[in-house]
C-alpha cells in the first residue's frame, strides 16, 4: 500500500491531554498544525492516546501553544500486530539506524532497543546519545503517524550484548539470523512455536555476530536462523525478518 492516497492527519497526546470530550495537542505538533497544515478550526484530525485507542476530533480552537479539539468519536486501533516483537538492533555506521527504525515501525515492531556487541565499529558518547536517542524517537512518532499505528514504538537506550541475552525471558521467541546457519529458517521455528506471543529479534551491526556471541545466544535457547543464501545489510536484516514474520503471523494480508 503507498502513501499517494490522501488521509486525514494523525497526532498523538498523552492521556493526561484527554477529558470527556476535549483532546489538547502540545508541542511541536501546534507549530505543524499552524505553520505547515494550515488546519483552521472546523477542521478534522485523528488523535491517538497511544494505548490504542484513536480519536477523531474537530479542532475547536488554536492557539499559540495549544490546539484543542472536540471528540467526535472514539474507536480502538485496528493496526497493531497479535505479537509483540521487540528489535535488537547491533548499532550500524551512519544514519542506517533511522531507516532501520521507519521501516521497523512501519512493520510492526513494538519496539527497538540499540546493542553494543564485539564487532560494533561506532562509539556514542553519553551526551551525543542523548541528542540520538531523542532524534530517534522523533523518527519512530513520525512513522507511527504516518502508517496509522495505535502506539508510539519506543526507541531504547543501549544494552550490552552479553547482559541482554542473559537476561531475557525463557519463554520469549528469541530470533537471531546468521550467516553461517544453512537449514533452519523462521517458517518451521514459527510453526513450532506458534504460541509465543512475545519475540525478540537480535540483527548484528555490519560485520555481524562473533562465534563466541553465537555461542552464549545458544546457550540461551536462542534460534539461529538463516535468511538464505545471500548475506543481508543489517539495516535490511531485520526488515526482512519483520515482513516474514507478519506475514507468517498473518497480519500482512495473503492476497
Amino acid at each position: 500500500m503507498g502513501g499517494d492516497c490522501v488521509q486525514m492527519s494523525k497526532f498523538f497526546v498523552k492521556s493526561e491531554n484527554i477529558s470527556s470530550d476535549l483532546i489538547t495537542i502540545t508541542g511541536e505538533d501546534v507549530i505543524h498544525i499552524k505553520k505547515v497544515l494550515r488546519l483552521k478550526n472546523g477542521d478534522n484530525i485523528i488523535v491517538s492516546d497511544g494505548l490504542g485507542t484513536d480519536y477523531n476530533v474537530e479542532i475547536h480552537e488554536i492557539h499559540s501553544h495549544k490546539v484543542e479539539t472536540k471528540i467526535i468519536s472514539s474507536y480502538k486501533n485496528i493496526s497493531e500486530p497479535p505479537v509483540n516483537t521487540i528489535l535488537f538492533q547491533g548499532i550500524p555506521k551512519s544514519d542506517k539506524m533511522d531507516y532501520i527504525i521507519q521501516k521497523g515501525v512501519e512493520l510492526g515492531v513494538n519496539k527497538i532497543v540499540p546493542v553494543v556487541t564485539e564487532r560494533t565499529i561506532v562509539k556514542i558518547s553519553k551526551d551525543n546519545y542523548k541528542k540520538k536517542h531523542e532524534r530517534w524517537n522523533r523518527i519512530s512518532m513520525e512513522a507511527a503517524k504516518q502508517c496509522n499505528r495505535g502506539i508510539v514504538p519506543e526507541v531504547g537506550y543501549p544494552v550490552n550484548f552479553k547482559d541482554v541475552v542473559e537476561t531475557l525471558p525463557g519463554d520469549a521467541l528469541k530470533i537471531l539470523p546468521y550467516e553461517k546457519e544453512k537449514s533452519q529458517g523462521i517458517k518451521g521455528i514459527l510453526k513450532e512455536k506458534s504460541n509465543n506471543k512475545d519475540i525478540y529479534i537480535f540483527i548484528g551491526p555490519e560485520g555481524g555476530f562473533c562465534e563466541k556471541e553465537i555461542e552464549l545466544a545458544l546457550k540461551n535457547d536462542f534460534n539461529i536462523i538463516s535468511l538464505g543464501p545471500r548475506i543481508l545489510r543489517t539495516e535490511t536484516a531485520g526488515i526482512v525478518v519483520l515482513s516474514i514474520l507478519m506475514y507468517e503471523l498473518g497480519d500482512v494480508g495473503y492476497v
